[in-house]
This record gives C-alpha cells, sequence and structure tokens, in this order.
C-alpha cells in the first residue's frame, strides 16, 4: 500500500472513529453534522438542522441572559445579574469608546455586545455533552463575519461618503487596488476561519479523547473524559468572543473612527 493510499485508510478511520463517538453521545437524537441525509434542502440549499437547533438554543439563551439581567433594574442595590451585565458593558465599552468614539462608539456599542455575548454562549454550548457549537460550523461563523463587512462599509460609507470610500482603495497609488481587493476577501475569510477553527478543533479534541478512553467513557454523556478540557475549553470560548469583538472594532476603526469628531 503506498502512502497515501496509507494516510488515506488511516483518516477513513479516524473519521469513522469520530462519527462512533458523536453517535454514541447523541443522547437527544438530533441531527449529527456527518448525517448529510437529514439535512435539510429549501429552495436548493442544503441546511444543516443540528447547527439550526443549536443557533436557536443560543438566541434562546441570550435572550434568558439579557431578561434576567434587565428584570427589576435598581441603581442604588443592583441585582447579581444587573451587575454583571453593567461590567460587562463598563469592559466593552471601554475598548469601543476608545477606538470609536464617542459618536461611532454609540452606534456599534449594542452590536459589539450582542456579538460578544451570542458569540460566547455559542461557543460554550459544545461543551455540554451530546451538544455542539454553533460557531463550530464554518456556515455561522461566515454569516456573522458577513455582518461586519456590512458594518464596515455602511459606517465607512456614512463617515466619508461614496467618493472618499471608494477612493481608499487606490492609495497610494491606483495599482494598489489589487492589494485591497485581496485584503477585502481576505477579511471576512481569515475572520470566520479564525473562530470556527478554534471552536472546532476543541470539540474535535474531546471526541478522539473519548474514542481512546475505553472504559467508562459514556458516563453521563461523555461528561467524565471532557471535564479534562473544560477549564481550559470555557477561557478559549470568552477569548475567541473576545477577539471577534475587538477585530469588528478594529475593522470599523480602520474605516470610519478616524473621522470621527469626538474621537
Amino acid at each position: 500500500m503506498s502512502s497515501a493510499a496509507g494516510a488515506a485508510h488511516a483518516a477513513g478511520e479516524s473519521h469513522d472513529m469520530l462519527h462512533q463517538v458523536e453517535q454514541a453521545l447523541n443522547l437527544w437524537n438530533i441531527p449529527l453534522f456527518t448525517d448529510y441525509d437529514k439535512y435539510w434542502h429549501i429552495a436548493g440549499l442544503s441546511i444543516s438542522p443540528r447547527t439550526m437547533i443549536m443557533t436557536w438554543i443560543a438566541m434562546a439563551l441570550v435572550l434568558l441572559f439579557a431578561w434576567s439581567c434587565t428584570r427589576n433594574l435598581d441603581i442604588r442595590s443592583p441585582r447579581k445579574g444587573q451587575a454583571t451585565f453593567e461590567m460587562l458593558w463598563d469592559f466593552l465599552g471601554g475598548q469601543v469608546f476608545g477606538n470609536l468614539g464617542n459618536k461611532l462608539g454609540a452606534a456599534m456599542m449594542p452590536i459589539i455586545v450582542t456579538f460578544f455575548i451570542y458569540i460566547a454562549f455559542s461557543n460554550l454550548l459544545g461543551l455540554i455533552p451530546t451538544l455542539s457549537s454553533p460557531t463550530a460550523d464554518k456556515n455561522t461563523t461566515f454569516g456573522l463575519a458577513l455582518i461586519v463587512v456590512l458594518l464596515i462599509h455602511y459606517h465607512g460609507l456614512k463617515a466619508n461618503g461614496v467618493g472618499k470610500h471608494i477612493g481608499h482603495y487606490f492609495q497610494p497609488f491606483k495599482p494598489f487596488v489589487v492589494i485591497h481587493l485581496i485584503e477585502e476577501i481576505a477579511r471576512p475569510v481569515t475572520l470566520a476561519f479564525r473562530l470556527y477553527g478554534n471552536i472546532f478543533a476543541g470539540e474535535v479534541l474531546i471526541a478522539v479523547l473519548l474514542g481512546l478512553i475505553s472504559i467508562n467513557a459514556y458516563v453521563f454523556g461523555g461528561f467524565i473524559p471532557s471535564v479534562i478540557w473544560l477549564a481550559f475549553s470555557v477561557f478559549v470560548g470568552f477569548v475567541q468572543a473576545f477577539v471577534f469583538a475587538m477585530l469588528t472594532i478594529a475593522y470599523v476603526s480602520q474605516f470610519a473612527a478616524h473621522h470621527d469628531a469626538d474621537h
């Protein structure tokens, strides 16, 4: 057997092993990423029901978190949820207003906080036995990256006007338009794959660990072996949410913030 054939055979065995582990952990019978026959086919598009279900769960958790933090607001004696949200708002607000200025920062603050909370909840979902992170699907991360691209150009056009916004692609010399266009394509791709790669790799690593453990591997849906990486994965989940928010701030700042009179 050639080395190429041997590598392909090994890759196939690894894929089968991971699929078996996923099936063993799938206590709620949610369609797996590898169950292509269970995809939803709508208007010629193949939609992963698992990603959609996990996305709906993440959205519900965000709404529940927002409700718990904002009910019974009290300035003099804030509840724990209110105090937590205020700390998060102040922390992200320092980054937003410090880089974007007052006017643009006020416009961007809600979306930045939403990005952070939604991505953090999505990343942490994959740490719950039998569930997975919506951000472990590249379609989700590309969708988020496209929203960032729209924000970049919206605020760039609003701050500079059409002429200056398009003109920057030809600076400092007209031939540089090629480099700028490549950068435009690379920006959402790197933004999406950075988030997707980190979260997906973490979930695959847990599945690999479960596949290597033969005794009591599936106790409590695989929680016992998964807990080895739990603390690190929680840290990575929050870090990746913060990195995505910071990159969004940096990209918008690059196109529009230096034109904000209040900066």
